[in-house]
């Protein structure tokens, strides 16, 4: 099983304020997902050299290390970890968790929210090769300076956005908060003696605006849609096709997902599976036979795995689960290494942007072959077959169609993506979404099958990074 790395490694200072991160000059020009050009959205010049406001600006950073606390260095390093995004998609999985669950609605979150932030950060870097205005001087840093230019802040241009993007999202939870955690973030960078207050104002209004984009592409992506509780021609409601599990009547759990808009995919249906075995075939007979056997001898450590994999309600659900443990990887590139190897914050923020992006599809193109088949759970199926008319799955059984599987097809995803970024590592990528993939088995709420939704969430990363092969990453 998986063992997750919560690695946040502390940036110590760099002593007199010299640069000491990589610069990464060419993210102005990579690919972005909502804005047109890096340049669509507008920052207004900064102060002149030798104005008030540009002396004034360093003047606030000098008073700012004056005045530290031992809680300032606490602070810096919580705004600023080597996984730049963590404390806003940590964020995201903590609204999630509190809210109904609903997997194609928690992968389109993460992928809005990653979305605004990597537009955010290539817009930000235009901008700063566009103005070159160095890093304030003269102060010791709390984290290391990057080599690239400082205004705008992409710091506070992430900030801005996700706040913005978050509160759109959760609307239940504060607006408020949000903005005064975007602030607070933004300041950290002067308390931190990296940025000017002009450099970090710059970056939460280009922030800001990212979001407005973004949320304007939401709102035009059709979740939200209501179900008008009819299920399609030919689909009825027999033991053949999805009821809910015994004992409840609640309503399927989103059917309209498979028709919002995605990022790379033209439609819900572009990678649908065939159908799966007919109800009472051979196939299907023994597929239910498969999982009760499965059950019988489950071990501990599969258990494990099922419940690691599982992705309930109260979690950050199967999309988020997936998130978390790629985020390991990504954290160690960041934070391990020389300067010349160390992952540079706009490469983080891009590869977080890819994964969401690729599992936002795939939670379309899972939701859509879900509700073109309304195909049974196991444990209706194996009662209703008369396998065992009390079975019960190891764990509880989802409140939606079986085939194909949402979680399969974020693993395959993930798997591609993962690959695509270290590719060295690719046969661990392999056998971490095969163990996803099998771990409902284990769980006894999906059928071998249902996994056929890992080659979609191939192809669909596959379409992810052939939209951004041409980013000249490192150059």
């Amino acid at each position: 099983m998986v063992a997750l790395s919560t690695s946040m490694a502390a940036c110590g200072g760099d002593g007199d304020g010299e640069a000491v991160v990589r610069p990464e000059p060419s993210a102005g020009s990579w690919k972005t997902w909502v804005l047109s050009s890096a340049g669509e959205i507008v920052v207004p010049a900064p102060p002149a050299q030798e104005s008030e406001q540009a002396k004034s600006d360093i003047e606030a950073v000098r008073d700012a290390a004056d005045k530290r606390t031992g809680a300032t260095q606490q602070l810096v390093n919580e705004w600023s970890p080597p996984l730049a995004t963590r404390p806003w998609t940590e964020t995201a999985f903590d609204y999630v968790s509190k809210s109904a669950k609903n997997p194609p609605l928690s992968s389109r979150q993460y992928g809005l929210l990653h979305a605004a932030m990597s537009d955010a950060v290539v817009a930000s870097y235009h901008w700063k090769y566009q103005f070159n205005v160095e890093a304030p001087e003269g102060v010791e840093t709390l984290v290391p300076s990057s080599a690239d230019p400082s205004y705008p802040s992409e710091h506070a241009a992430m900030a801005g956005a996700a706040s913005k993007v978050l509160a759109y999202l959760f609307p239940g939870q504060s607006a408020l908060r949000l903005d005064e955690m975007a602030d607070e973030a933004a300041d950290s960078r002067v308390q931190a003696g990296t940025n000017t207050p002009s450099d970090v104002e710059a970056g939460l209004a280009l922030g800001r605006a990212v979001a407005e984009k973004v949320i304007a592409y939401g709102k035009t992506d059709g979740a939200g849609a209501p179900w008008d509780g009819r299920r399609p021609p030919g689909i009825g409601t027999g033991p053949e096709f999805w009821r809910p599990p015994p004992g409840s009547t609640s309503p399927p759990t989103d059917p309209e997902a498979g028709k919002w808009k995605g990022w790379v995919i033209t439609s819900g249906s572009q990678f649908r599976p065939p159908p799966p075995p007919a109800y009472g075939s051979a196939a299907f007979r023994a597929a239910a036979q498969e999982i009760v056997d499965i059950q019988k001898n489950l071990t501990e450590e599969q258990r494990r795995t099922a419940k690691f994999w599982e992705g309930a309600q109260g979690t950050e659900l199967p999309a988020g689960i997936a998130l978390k443990v790629a985020m390991a990887d990504i954290d160690s590139a960041a934070s391990t290494g020389d300067v010349a190897t160390r992952w540079t914050l706009p490469r983080v923020v891009r590869a977080m942007a890819l994964l969401n992006i690729t599992m936002h599809d795939g939670g379309i193109a899972a939701w859509d072959a879900k509700y073109a088949y309304w195909n049974p759970r196991p444990e209706n199926a194996i009662r209703d077959l008369g396998l065992d008319p009390n079975w019960k799955p190891h764990l509880p059984t989802p409140l939606f169609p079986a085939y194909a599987s949402g979680s399969a097809g974020y693993a395959g995803g993930v798997e591609t993506i993962m690959t695509y970024l270290f590719p060295d590592k690719a046969e661990e990528f392999k056998r971490r979404a095969g163990e996803q993939a099998e771990s409902r088995l284990y769980a006894g709420i999906h059928w071998r099958y249902d996994a056929v939704s890992r080659e979609a969430g191939n192809k669909i990363s596959e379409l992810v990074i052939d939209r951004v092969k041409g980013d000249l990453i490192g150059r």
